[in-house]
Protein backbone atom coordinates (compact mmCIF):
# COMPACT_ATOMS: atom_id res chain seq x y z
CA UNK A 1 0.00 0.00 0.00
CA UNK A 2 1.84 3.13 -0.83
CA UNK A 3 2.21 5.80 2.06
CA UNK A 4 1.13 9.34 1.90
CA UNK A 5 2.49 12.49 3.54
CA UNK A 6 -0.26 15.04 4.44
CA UNK A 7 -0.97 18.87 6.66
CA UNK A 8 -3.84 19.64 7.75
CA UNK A 9 -5.53 21.44 10.53
CA UNK A 10 -7.52 19.58 13.77
CA UNK A 11 -10.82 20.12 15.71
CA UNK A 12 -8.80 22.86 17.51
CA UNK A 13 -7.51 24.92 14.64
CA UNK A 14 -4.35 23.72 15.35
CA UNK A 15 -1.76 22.60 12.69
CA UNK A 16 -0.84 19.00 12.15
CA UNK A 17 0.98 16.89 9.95
CA UNK A 18 2.20 13.27 9.49
CA UNK A 19 2.17 9.98 7.20
CA UNK A 20 -0.60 7.41 6.59
CA UNK A 21 -0.93 4.28 4.34
CA UNK A 22 -3.78 4.35 1.70
CA UNK A 23 -4.53 3.03 -1.59
CA UNK A 24 -5.18 6.84 -2.70
CA UNK A 25 -5.49 10.33 -1.71
CA UNK A 26 -8.85 10.12 -1.39
CA UNK A 27 -8.67 7.58 1.17
CA UNK A 28 -6.08 9.24 2.69
CA UNK A 29 -8.84 12.58 3.17
CA UNK A 30 -11.44 10.21 4.44
CA UNK A 31 -9.54 8.67 7.08
CA UNK A 32 -8.57 12.15 8.18
CA UNK A 33 -11.87 13.54 8.37
CA UNK A 34 -12.84 10.36 10.37
CA UNK A 35 -10.23 11.21 13.14
CA UNK A 36 -11.19 15.19 12.56
CA UNK A 37 -8.64 16.39 10.55
CA UNK A 38 -8.89 18.59 7.89
CA UNK A 39 -6.26 17.73 4.78
CA UNK A 40 -5.03 21.32 3.52
CA UNK A 41 -2.24 19.06 1.22
CA UNK A 42 -1.94 15.53 0.66
CA UNK A 43 1.19 13.92 -1.56
CA UNK A 44 2.51 10.48 -2.41
CA UNK A 45 5.77 10.03 -0.62
CA UNK A 46 7.55 8.35 -3.39
CA UNK A 47 10.74 8.26 -1.08
CA UNK A 48 9.52 5.40 0.99
CA UNK A 49 9.18 2.13 -0.68
CA UNK A 50 5.84 -0.51 1.09
CA UNK A 51 8.00 -3.85 0.99
CA UNK A 52 5.26 -5.47 3.08
CA UNK A 53 6.14 -7.08 7.01
CA UNK A 54 8.86 -9.32 5.99
CA UNK A 55 11.16 -10.23 9.49
CA UNK A 56 13.02 -7.51 11.21
CA UNK A 57 16.64 -7.84 12.52
CA UNK A 58 17.25 -8.63 15.87
CA UNK A 59 19.10 -6.08 16.95
CA UNK A 60 16.96 -3.40 15.11
CA UNK A 61 13.78 -5.01 17.64
CA UNK A 62 15.98 -4.78 20.69
CA UNK A 63 16.77 -0.65 20.12
CA UNK A 64 13.06 -0.29 19.36
CA UNK A 65 12.16 -2.10 22.06
CA UNK A 66 14.55 0.25 24.63
CA UNK A 67 13.75 3.38 22.61
CA UNK A 68 9.22 2.89 22.86
CA UNK A 69 9.99 2.11 26.78
CA UNK A 70 11.97 5.07 27.22
CA UNK A 71 9.79 7.40 25.32
CA UNK A 72 6.48 5.79 27.23
CA UNK A 73 8.52 6.63 30.53
CA UNK A 74 9.05 10.60 29.53
CA UNK A 75 5.47 10.91 29.26
CA UNK A 76 5.18 10.89 25.53
CA UNK A 77 1.98 8.85 24.18
CA UNK A 78 2.00 5.33 22.23
CA UNK A 79 1.12 7.33 18.76
CA UNK A 80 4.22 9.93 19.34
CA UNK A 81 5.94 7.14 20.57
CA UNK A 82 5.65 5.31 17.02
CA UNK A 83 5.69 8.08 15.04
CA UNK A 84 8.99 8.90 15.93
CA UNK A 85 10.57 5.97 15.65
CA UNK A 86 9.01 5.21 12.31
CA UNK A 87 11.00 8.27 11.26
CA UNK A 88 14.08 7.02 12.54
CA UNK A 89 13.72 3.04 11.61
CA UNK A 90 16.59 2.30 8.98
CA UNK A 91 14.69 -0.71 7.60
CA UNK A 92 12.19 0.05 4.88
CA UNK A 93 10.24 -3.13 5.66
CA UNK A 94 10.22 -1.82 9.93
CA UNK A 95 9.45 1.91 9.08
CA UNK A 96 6.31 0.40 7.39
CA UNK A 97 5.04 -1.92 9.90
CA UNK A 98 5.63 1.23 12.92
CA UNK A 99 3.02 3.19 10.51
CA UNK A 100 0.72 0.53 10.21
CA UNK A 101 0.41 -0.08 14.10
CA UNK A 102 0.39 3.68 14.36
CA UNK A 103 -2.95 3.95 12.26
CA UNK A 104 -4.02 0.74 14.03
CA UNK A 105 -3.50 2.43 17.98
CA UNK A 106 -5.15 5.85 16.55
CA UNK A 107 -8.31 3.89 15.16
CA UNK A 108 -8.62 2.90 18.79
CA UNK A 109 -7.17 -0.90 18.93
CA UNK A 110 -4.53 -1.21 21.76
CA UNK A 111 -0.84 -1.87 21.05
CA UNK A 112 -1.09 -5.27 21.56
CA UNK A 113 -4.03 -5.91 18.97
CA UNK A 114 -1.79 -3.86 16.84
CA UNK A 115 1.43 -5.47 16.80
CA UNK A 116 -0.28 -8.65 16.68
CA UNK A 117 -1.04 -7.88 13.13
CA UNK A 118 2.54 -8.39 12.07
CA UNK A 119 3.87 -11.88 13.00
CA UNK A 120 6.71 -12.23 11.19
CA UNK A 121 7.44 -9.23 13.08
CA UNK A 122 6.56 -9.48 16.92
CA UNK A 123 6.64 -12.85 18.07
CA UNK A 124 3.39 -14.05 20.19
CA UNK A 125 5.77 -13.93 23.07
CA UNK A 126 6.36 -10.40 22.58
CA UNK A 127 2.66 -9.42 21.84
CA UNK A 128 2.06 -11.37 24.87
CA UNK A 129 4.06 -9.81 27.29
CA UNK A 130 3.18 -6.18 25.85
CA UNK A 131 -0.53 -7.07 26.67
CA UNK A 132 0.45 -7.59 29.96
CA UNK A 133 2.12 -4.35 30.48
CA UNK A 134 -1.08 -2.41 29.15
CA UNK A 135 -3.83 -4.58 31.66
CA UNK A 136 -1.25 -3.61 34.20
CA UNK A 137 -0.11 -0.19 33.47
CA UNK A 138 3.14 -0.80 33.32
CA UNK A 139 3.87 -0.87 29.75
CA UNK A 140 7.38 0.48 30.17
CA UNK A 141 8.62 -1.50 32.48
CA UNK A 142 7.36 -4.21 30.54
CA UNK A 143 8.91 -3.11 27.50
CA UNK A 144 12.85 -2.91 29.37
CA UNK A 145 12.10 -6.74 30.50
CA UNK A 146 11.37 -7.48 26.97
CA UNK A 147 14.75 -5.57 25.88
CA UNK A 148 16.44 -7.37 28.05
CA UNK A 149 14.94 -10.97 27.06
CA UNK A 150 15.54 -9.87 23.50
CA UNK A 151 19.34 -9.17 24.31
CA UNK A 152 20.17 -12.26 25.85
CA UNK A 153 18.17 -14.68 23.62
CA UNK A 154 19.67 -13.23 20.48
CA UNK A 155 22.99 -13.50 22.21
CA UNK A 156 21.97 -17.49 22.96
CA UNK A 157 21.23 -17.72 19.47
CA UNK A 158 24.21 -16.73 18.59
CA UNK A 159 26.39 -19.00 20.44
CA UNK A 160 24.61 -21.70 19.20
CA UNK A 161 25.05 -20.58 15.39
CA UNK A 162 28.43 -20.02 16.08
CA UNK A 163 29.30 -23.41 17.40
CA UNK A 164 27.38 -24.95 14.38
CA UNK A 165 29.07 -23.00 11.39
CA UNK A 166 32.40 -23.82 11.52
CA UNK A 167 31.35 -27.64 11.24
CA UNK A 168 29.47 -27.13 8.75
CA UNK A 169 31.65 -24.91 6.28
CA UNK A 170 34.41 -27.27 6.79
CA UNK A 171 32.26 -30.16 5.60
CA UNK A 172 31.58 -27.75 2.49
CA UNK A 173 35.24 -26.86 1.94
CA UNK A 174 35.83 -30.93 2.29
CA UNK A 175 33.47 -31.70 -0.53
CA UNK A 176 34.30 -28.76 -2.90
CA UNK A 177 38.00 -30.08 -2.44
CA UNK A 178 37.46 -33.53 -2.94
CA UNK A 179 35.58 -32.94 -6.15
CA UNK A 180 38.37 -30.36 -7.33
CA UNK A 181 40.94 -33.20 -6.83
CA UNK A 182 39.01 -36.05 -8.28
CA UNK A 183 37.84 -34.32 -11.65
CA UNK A 184 40.87 -31.85 -12.50
CA UNK A 185 43.89 -32.73 -10.80
CA UNK A 186 43.71 -36.65 -10.50
CA UNK A 187 42.99 -36.89 -14.36
CA UNK A 188 46.40 -35.32 -14.88
CA UNK A 189 48.66 -38.04 -12.73
CA UNK A 190 46.83 -40.71 -14.15
CA UNK A 191 47.51 -39.65 -18.22
CA UNK A 192 50.82 -39.31 -17.02
CA UNK A 193 50.27 -42.71 -15.10
CA UNK A 194 48.87 -44.11 -18.78
CA UNK A 195 51.80 -43.09 -20.99
CA UNK A 196 54.32 -44.74 -19.49
CA UNK A 197 52.50 -47.90 -18.97
CA UNK A 198 53.20 -49.18 -15.38
CA UNK A 199 50.68 -51.11 -13.11
CA UNK A 200 49.51 -48.90 -10.93
CA UNK A 201 49.04 -49.43 -6.96
CA UNK A 202 45.63 -50.59 -5.51
CA UNK A 203 45.39 -47.33 -3.60
CA UNK A 204 46.20 -45.54 -6.69
CA UNK A 205 44.07 -47.80 -8.98
CA UNK A 206 41.14 -46.89 -6.33
CA UNK A 207 41.43 -42.93 -6.49
CA UNK A 208 41.91 -43.26 -10.46
CA UNK A 209 38.77 -45.20 -11.04
CA UNK A 210 36.95 -42.47 -8.58
CA UNK A 211 38.11 -40.28 -10.81
CA UNK A 212 36.82 -41.45 -13.83
CA UNK A 213 33.68 -41.76 -12.66
CA UNK A 214 33.47 -38.17 -11.35
CA UNK A 215 34.49 -36.96 -14.90
CA UNK A 216 31.55 -39.41 -16.46
CA UNK A 217 28.79 -38.22 -13.77
CA UNK A 218 29.89 -35.27 -12.28
CA UNK A 219 26.40 -33.56 -13.27
CA UNK A 220 24.93 -36.74 -11.24
CA UNK A 221 26.94 -35.84 -8.45
CA UNK A 222 25.81 -32.30 -8.23
CA UNK A 223 22.27 -33.01 -9.10
CA UNK A 224 22.55 -35.38 -6.08
CA UNK A 225 24.38 -32.83 -4.15
CA UNK A 226 21.19 -30.47 -4.78
CA UNK A 227 18.65 -33.55 -4.07
CA UNK A 228 20.07 -34.34 -0.37
CA UNK A 229 19.67 -30.10 0.42
CA UNK A 230 16.35 -29.94 -1.46
CA UNK A 231 15.05 -32.86 0.15
CA UNK A 232 16.18 -32.51 3.78
CA UNK A 233 14.36 -28.91 3.57
CA UNK A 234 11.72 -30.55 2.12
CA UNK A 235 11.46 -33.65 4.56
CA UNK A 236 12.06 -31.34 7.58
CA UNK A 237 8.78 -29.66 6.96
CA UNK A 238 6.70 -33.13 7.70
CA UNK A 239 6.07 -33.12 11.37
CA UNK A 240 6.58 -36.64 11.92
CA UNK A 241 10.09 -36.14 10.17
CA UNK A 242 10.79 -32.91 12.12
CA UNK A 243 9.89 -34.71 15.14
CA UNK A 244 11.93 -38.11 15.02
CA UNK A 245 14.91 -35.48 14.17
CA UNK A 246 14.37 -32.95 16.94
CA UNK A 247 13.86 -36.06 19.45
CA UNK A 248 17.33 -37.80 18.43
CA UNK A 249 19.29 -34.90 18.19
CA UNK A 250 18.52 -34.23 21.54
CA UNK A 251 20.61 -38.34 22.25
CA UNK A 252 23.62 -37.27 20.62
CA UNK A 253 26.94 -37.52 22.09
CA UNK A 254 28.47 -33.75 22.92
CA UNK A 255 25.63 -31.66 20.54
CA UNK A 256 22.63 -33.46 22.64
CA UNK A 257 23.55 -31.98 25.81
CA UNK A 258 24.12 -28.64 23.85
CA UNK A 259 20.68 -28.81 22.22
CA UNK A 260 19.30 -29.80 26.07
CA UNK A 261 21.05 -26.60 27.88
CA UNK A 262 20.54 -24.27 25.74
CA UNK A 263 16.63 -25.45 25.38
CA UNK A 264 16.72 -25.36 29.53
CA UNK A 265 17.67 -21.88 29.47
CA UNK A 266 15.25 -21.09 26.59
CA UNK A 267 12.43 -22.12 28.12
CA UNK A 268 13.40 -20.86 31.77
CA UNK A 269 14.17 -17.22 30.53
CA UNK A 270 11.29 -17.04 28.58
CA UNK A 271 8.76 -18.58 31.09
CA UNK A 272 10.52 -16.71 33.69
CA UNK A 273 10.15 -13.06 32.07
CA UNK A 274 6.47 -14.17 31.40
CA UNK A 275 5.70 -14.85 34.64
CA UNK A 276 7.44 -11.99 36.12
CA UNK A 277 5.40 -9.72 33.68
CA UNK A 278 2.28 -11.13 35.51
CA UNK A 279 1.33 -13.53 32.22
CA UNK A 280 -0.56 -16.00 33.64
CA UNK A 281 1.32 -19.64 34.23
CA UNK A 282 -1.06 -21.69 31.75
CA UNK A 283 -0.76 -18.98 28.83
CA UNK A 284 2.78 -18.45 29.34
CA UNK A 285 3.63 -22.24 28.94
CA UNK A 286 1.22 -22.27 25.64
CA UNK A 287 3.92 -19.12 24.18
CA UNK A 288 6.83 -21.03 25.55
CA UNK A 289 5.89 -24.07 24.07
CA UNK A 290 5.73 -22.02 20.13
CA UNK A 291 9.07 -20.79 21.00
CA UNK A 292 10.85 -23.60 21.91
CA UNK A 293 12.69 -24.09 18.39
CA UNK A 294 12.32 -28.04 18.85
CA UNK A 295 8.89 -29.81 18.06
CA UNK A 296 10.17 -32.64 20.48
CA UNK A 297 9.79 -29.90 23.43
CA UNK A 298 7.38 -28.34 22.26
CA UNK A 299 4.98 -31.21 22.43
CA UNK A 300 6.17 -32.26 26.14
CA UNK A 301 5.76 -28.54 27.17
CA UNK A 302 1.99 -28.90 25.78
CA UNK A 303 1.39 -32.06 27.67
CA UNK A 304 2.94 -30.60 30.90
CA UNK A 305 0.45 -27.31 30.28
CA UNK A 306 -2.54 -30.15 29.98
CA UNK A 307 -1.73 -31.41 33.53
CA UNK A 308 -1.71 -28.34 35.11
CA UNK A 309 -5.23 -27.12 33.76
CA UNK A 310 -6.18 -30.08 35.45
CA UNK A 311 -5.31 -28.93 38.83
CA UNK A 312 -1.45 -30.68 38.93
CA UNK A 313 1.77 -29.09 39.73
CA UNK A 314 4.45 -28.64 37.09
CA UNK A 315 6.70 -31.07 38.53
CA UNK A 316 5.10 -34.51 38.26
CA UNK A 317 4.29 -33.85 34.61
CA UNK A 318 8.07 -32.28 33.54
CA UNK A 319 9.71 -35.25 35.33
CA UNK A 320 7.64 -37.46 33.54
CA UNK A 321 8.72 -35.94 30.32
CA UNK A 322 11.72 -36.01 31.06
CA UNK A 323 13.00 -33.62 28.71
CA UNK A 324 14.87 -31.97 31.70
CA UNK A 325 17.40 -33.14 34.00
CA UNK A 326 16.30 -33.77 37.45
CA UNK A 327 18.27 -30.82 39.39
CA UNK A 328 15.98 -27.90 36.92
CA UNK A 329 13.00 -29.77 37.52
CA UNK A 330 12.99 -29.78 41.64
CA UNK A 331 14.43 -26.40 41.22
CA UNK A 332 11.11 -25.04 39.18
CA UNK A 333 9.09 -27.31 42.06
CA UNK A 334 10.73 -24.97 44.76
CA UNK A 335 10.13 -22.02 42.83
CA UNK A 336 6.40 -22.98 42.37
CA UNK A 337 5.98 -23.94 46.26
CA UNK A 338 7.08 -21.14 47.65
CA UNK A 339 6.12 -18.56 45.18
CA UNK A 340 8.72 -16.87 43.62
CA UNK A 341 8.67 -18.93 40.68
CA UNK A 342 9.91 -16.22 38.60
CA UNK A 343 12.87 -15.77 40.41
CA UNK A 344 13.79 -19.26 40.33
CA UNK A 345 13.31 -19.71 36.66
CA UNK A 346 15.47 -16.58 35.91
CA UNK A 347 18.11 -18.05 38.31
CA UNK A 348 18.00 -21.98 36.08
CA UNK A 349 18.43 -19.11 32.96
CA UNK A 350 21.35 -17.72 34.14
CA UNK A 351 23.28 -20.85 35.45
CA UNK A 352 22.19 -22.54 32.05
CA UNK A 353 23.08 -19.74 29.73
CA UNK A 354 26.74 -19.77 31.05
CA UNK A 355 26.47 -23.58 30.79
CA UNK A 356 26.10 -23.17 27.13
CA UNK A 357 28.89 -21.39 27.12
CA UNK A 358 31.28 -23.41 28.36
CA UNK A 359 29.42 -26.27 26.39
CA UNK A 360 29.96 -24.35 23.07
CA UNK A 361 33.72 -23.75 24.13
CA UNK A 362 33.81 -27.67 24.29
CA UNK A 363 32.48 -28.82 21.36
CA UNK A 364 34.68 -25.66 19.24
CA UNK A 365 38.09 -27.07 20.60
CA UNK A 366 36.78 -30.63 20.04
CA UNK A 367 35.57 -30.30 16.55
CA UNK A 368 38.27 -28.52 14.94
CA UNK A 369 41.25 -31.52 15.54
CA UNK A 370 38.30 -33.68 14.44
CA UNK A 371 37.92 -31.86 11.70
CA UNK A 372 40.91 -30.70 10.53
CA UNK A 373 41.83 -34.70 11.00
CA UNK A 374 39.13 -35.63 8.30
CA UNK A 375 39.65 -32.35 5.51
CA UNK A 376 43.50 -33.91 6.01
CA UNK A 377 43.29 -37.26 5.68
CA UNK A 378 40.97 -37.39 2.31
CA UNK A 379 43.46 -34.87 1.03
CA UNK A 380 46.43 -36.42 2.23
CA UNK A 381 45.27 -40.30 0.88
CA UNK A 382 44.78 -38.66 -2.60
CA UNK A 383 47.99 -37.03 -2.72
CA UNK A 384 49.97 -40.32 -1.57
CA UNK A 385 47.81 -42.55 -3.53
CA UNK A 386 48.89 -39.93 -6.59
CA UNK A 387 52.72 -40.30 -5.54
CA UNK A 388 52.98 -44.41 -4.73
CA UNK A 389 53.31 -44.85 -8.64
CA UNK A 390 56.22 -42.18 -9.01
CA UNK A 391 57.89 -43.66 -6.23
CA UNK A 392 58.03 -47.09 -7.89
CA UNK A 393 58.86 -45.62 -10.89
CA UNK A 394 62.05 -44.30 -8.96
CA UNK A 395 63.32 -47.65 -7.46
CA UNK A 396 62.68 -49.27 -11.10
CA UNK A 397 65.27 -46.65 -12.49
CA UNK A 398 67.17 -46.98 -9.24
Amino acid sequence: MPIYKYTGTNKKGEAVKGSMDADDERGVKNSLLAQGIRASKVKRDWTQIELGTGAVGGKELVVFTRQFATMIDAGLSIIQSLDLLASQADSATFRSVLRKTRNAVEEGKSLSDALGEHPKVFTELYVNLVAAGEVGGILDTIMDRLAVFLEKNDALKAKIKGAMKYPAIVLLATIAITIVLLYWVVPTFASLFESNGQKLPGLTQVVVDMSEWMQANILLVLAGLAGIVIGSKMAMKQENVKFFVHKYAMRLPVVGELIQKSAVARFTRTLGTLVSSGVPLVDGLAVVAKTAGNLAIERSIFTVRDRVIEGNDMVTPLTAEKIFPNMVVQMIGVGEATGAMDTMLNKIADFYEQEVDTAVDGLTSMIEPIMMIFIGGIVGTMMVAMYLPIFSMGKAVG
